[in-house]
């Protein structure tokens, strides 16, 4: 896969940037899992990220007589205001994962690359 620079992959799914050539297009993210993909801005990005944390929120309120369901299903919102996605709690974490792992990645980058430099 020439035409990627990934950013972050786990089993459930992988975020990269397109590349052009030899240019890295770096101004969206590619979000690849589920059979979906999302191509992100960084600013949606951080948005997916607290709309997840919301739902994860949601989800560890939510139990049935003290006991989680992992066969549940819920919806999950994302910065298209249009599209909400079916998952469980597996799914979620998995999700989680792969966009807490992709931010960490995008803001090291920017510390080392940009203003960390000297």
């Amino acid at each position: 896969m020439k035409d990627i620079e990934q950013i972050y992959r786990n089993d459930f799914g992988i975020s990269f940037y397109w590349k052009e050539g030899n240019e890295i297009i770096s101004d969206k993210v590619q979000l690849l899992f589920k059979q979906m993909g999302f191509y992100f801005s960084v600013q949606e990005l951080n948005e997916f990220h607290d709309l997840i944390e919301d739902c994860v929120t949601d989800h560890n309120n939510y139990d049935t007589r003290g006991v989680k369901r992992a066969f549940d299903k819920f919806l999950l919102k994302t910065p298209y205001v249009a599209i909400d996605l079916e998952i469980s709690p597996m799914e979620l974490n998995s999700i989680k994962d792969l966009v807490d792992g992709s931010l960490f990645r995008l803001n090291l980058n920017e510390y080392i690359y940009g203003s960390g430099m000297n």
